[in-house]
Formats: structure tokens, C-alpha cells, sequence
């Protein structure tokens, strides 16, 4: 190749090299008055609770490392873990990085990855309940969902605490779940009421605006499946 045409492509590479750059840092989720190397390299934008480190990278990436976890202890030293039941297990976390996750704005911080629970090199010691031999396992069958689930349990205790038997720890939704029949009368096998229907208001609001004499146990009398504010007869209605 002729040094003509060795400078040529070079010249073109440098040019197309500058159009993506700027193309990039117009697209940027970098603060505008970031460095250009963080405008160029900006993986995404940060989440609201971390919006006052946005530009400033190495106030949690290590160069050559990335983001270690006695960075994030910076500031969370002091976070509160060991009083709330779904958070205790962070208590005895080496890596924050498993779960944790940023650059995806406003879809959250936590990415939750329930097989990491199982990764003994992630922890300073076994989880309540953890097999010393978890490579065989499944987080669905190693782990006690209810000890960390059970203070939000939308079954109210009704389904008991095999969780497990219905959901995967990849998505609480169940594959192919169909509500029963809008005409079944089984509703309290699976709904509680509210603590509102075991006292007056009951009797004074709940049933005179439906319209129904039903006893507490028979929601079928005044709500519809599709939600418990969609009263027969009469529609839409959240008096709480």
C-alpha cells in the first residue's frame, strides 16, 4: 500500500472515529459538564438515590477493578440491616455487586439474583438454613423463602409457607394462572377480608353500598373477580 493511500485510510478512520464520538457523547447520560471520557464511556444513567454521583466514576469504580464493595461501605457502613426481617441476610454479604446494580435509571438498583444466596464465596458465613452443598440445588429448593418473604405475604398466611410449591424465583407471576370462574362462591379459600368487614363498618358501609346482605365470608355476593373495588351491580368503588 502507497503512504497516499495508508494516510488516506487513516484520515477516514480518524474521521469516523470523531462522528461516533460525537455522535455518543450527544447521546450521553453523562452531566454535561462530565469529562469527555465519561461522556463517551457512560454505561446508562444513574438511579435517582445516586444522581449526586453522576460524572464522578471513580467515587465507586476502582480503576482496573470496578466497583468494589468496601467503596459502597463508604456510605453504607451505617445502613440498618439487622432489624428488618428482609434485610438481615445483608448483615454477612462480601459483595454488594451480586444484586446490586446501577446505570439503569429509574428501573431500580436491585437486581435480585436469588441463586447468589447460594454462592458460598459471596458469604462470610452460611445463610440461616443454607446446605453446606448447594451446587446441586435450586434456590427453589435450598432456600426459605418465607424467612425473608413472610412480613409481605399477600396470602396472608392462607397458602402456608411453600412458597416454592407455586413460584419460581425467577418471576413471582405463575405461568399460566387462570383466575376461577367469575361464578365460583370458593372466594374465602383464598381471600381474606379486610380488618374493615369484621367490625361495624361493615354493616353500616361495606353492605349498604353494595347493596347485599352477605356475611363476610361470601365475597362472591358484592365483588367481582377483576378487583375487589369493582362492586356488583354498582361498579368501581373504593370507599377506604
Amino acid at each position: 500500500m502507497s503512504w497516499q493511500r495508508l494516510s488516506y485510510a487513516v484520515f477516514i478512520a480518524a474521521l469516523l472515529v470523531m462522528v461516533a464520538a460525537v455522535a455518543i457523547r450527544m447521546r450521553s447520560d453523562a452531566p454535561r459538564d462530565a469529562g469527555l471520557v465519561a461522556q463517551l464511556v457512560s454505561p446508562g444513567p444513574l438511579s435517582s438515590a445516586h444522581q449526586s454521583f453522576a460524572g464522578q466514576c471513580t467515587a465507586c469504580h476502582t480503576p482496573g477493578k470496578g466497583v468494589e464493595t468496601r467503596t459502597c461501605l463508604t456510605c453504607h457502613a451505617g445502613t440498618d440491616f439487622g432489624t428488618k426481617q428482609s434485610t438481615q441476610f445483608h448483615a454477612k454479604a462480601t459483595q454488594c455487586t451480586s444484586c446490586h446494580v446501577e446505570h439503569e435509571g429509574e428501573r431500580g438498583i436491585i437486581r435480585m439474583d436469588h441463586a447468589a444466596l447460594l454462592d458460598m464465596a459471596k458469604w462470610r458465613q452460611p445463610l440461616a438454613g443454607m446446605s453446606t452443598n448447594t451446587r446441586s440445588l435450586t434456590p427453589e429448593t435450598a432456600l426459605n423463602c418465607a424467612s425473608c418473604h413472610a412480613f409481605r405475604d399477600p396470602h396472608q398466611g392462607l397458602f402456608d409457607t411453600d412458597c416454592a410449591s407455586c413460584h419460581k424465583t425467577d418471576s413471582w407471576k405463575i405461568a399460566n394462572y387462570r383466575h376461577p370462574s367469575v361464578n365460583s362462591t370458593q372466594c374465602a379459600e383464598c381471600h381474606k377480608a379486610p380488618p374493615s368487614h369484621f367490625m361495624e363498618h361493615f354493616s353500616m358501609v361495606s353492605q349498604r353500598a353494595a347493596g347485599s346482605k352477605a356475611r363476610v365470608d361470601q365475597c362472591y355476593a358484592c365483588h367481582a373477580t377483576d378487583s375487589f373495588n369493582n362492586i356488583r351491580k354498582r361498579g368501581w368503588y373504593d370507599h377506604h
